[in-house]
């Protein structure tokens, strides 16, 4: 018995089914190459983390796996005991012939009849998540991904051996793994956790079967300091007093890139400034981006600049609770 499927999703013989799917979605979310990296242990652990799935996801698989894994822990135990009972009796224990180091799937395809044609088998479905902005979820963008996907080897057909010896083209694990890139469109005014399905392009069905889908869970990144009134997209940005009083050209972020705002001489708090043309675009039209701003004083002042607002004090003449009174 080569591998331990139930350690490598760390669940246990009499999990549920849904309890294997949970456990293979979680580890597979943990140590996909594109989260992970792509490092060859990565990669490995990725490819036997779905290796593990593919058996015990499939009832017939899983029962024969479980059968030969009870064989090889009843076999394993009784050589045990056989060589400590040889021990105990001759000065030179009896070696023992027996070899316990062989995979299940060997051992089944041994037994099963040769003649008949294996059933074609779907492939699985792949999951995967794709992260967007909250511009991105408004007007609808197109993301580049790379996803890792598993075939039966092409010199094998899947057996792993070949006139007796390892396969060297996929070292004698029956399949091999290539990383394919998807070009996938996000449709504008798409939902958080909203799903995408391609069909056909999750893992390669098995005998003539049909390919899985890839399924992509949409994550859209939360924006600070931004919302939307329609097709209008509202900000706030902060300006320093000397800026609200002196004037400036600051840089806002917008759907378009990067804009220049102008900061006209005397501006005050709470004034709404209008880019034109800068908001969501929909069905051929566009709104605008309003932007308000809000004065406000840092917090870490310097001795230099408060002596400069103390000497403000001293030269002002303005009442601006005049008009409150």
């Amino acid at each position: 018995m080569t591998k331990d499927y139930y350690k490598i999703l760390d669940i246990t013989e009499f999990s549920t089914e849904d309890e294997i799917k949970s456990a293979y979605r979680h580890l597979a979310r943990k140590w996909h190459p594109d989260v992970a990296g792509n490092s060859p242990d990565v990669i490995a652990r990725f490819k036997e983390i779905n290796e593990a799935y593919e058996i015990l996801s499939d009832k017939i698989k899983k029962a024969d796996y479980d059968t030969a894994r009870r064989f090889y822990s009843y076999a394993k135990g009784s050589a045990a005991s056989s060589a400590k009972a040889n021990y105990k009796t001759t000065e030179e224990p009896k070696k023992s012939h027996t070899n316990f180091n062989f995979s299940w799937e060997n051992l089944f395809s041994k037994t099963a009849p040769k003649h008949k044609p294996k059933a074609p088998k779907r492939g699985e479905d792949i999951y995967s998540d794709v992260e967007i902005s909250v511009f991105e979820a408004i007007s609808g963008t197109t993301k580049v991904i790379n996803m890792l996907q598993t075939d039966v080897c092409p010199k094998c057909n899947g057996r792993k051996f070949v006139n007796g010896s390892q396969c060297a083209y996929c070292r004698g694990k029956g399949e091999t793994s290539t990383y394919k890139r998807f070009s996938v469109k996000i449709p504008a005014g798409i939902k958080n956790k909203s799903k995408i399905r391609l069909a056909g392009e999750g893992e390669k069905g098995r005998n003539g079967g049909n390919s899985g889908d890839l399924y992509l869970t949409i994550h859209i990144r939360e924006q600070k300091n931004y919302k939307t009134d329609g097709l209008n997209i509202l900000k706030t940005i902060a300006i320093s007093p000397y800026e609200a009083v002196l004037g400036a050209d600051i840089t806002v972020q917008t759907l378009n890139g990067n804009v220049s705002l102008k900061i006209n001489p005397k501006t005050k708090n709470g004034q709404k400034i209008r880019l034109a043309g800068c908001g969501i675009e929909q069905n051929k039209k566009i709104g605008d981006m309003i932007v308000t701003v809000e004065i406000q004083i840092p917090s870490d002042l310097t001795e230099e600049e408060i002596r400069l607002y103390k000497k403000l004090q001293e030269v002002s003449r303005a009442n601006i609770r005049e008009r409150l009174e």
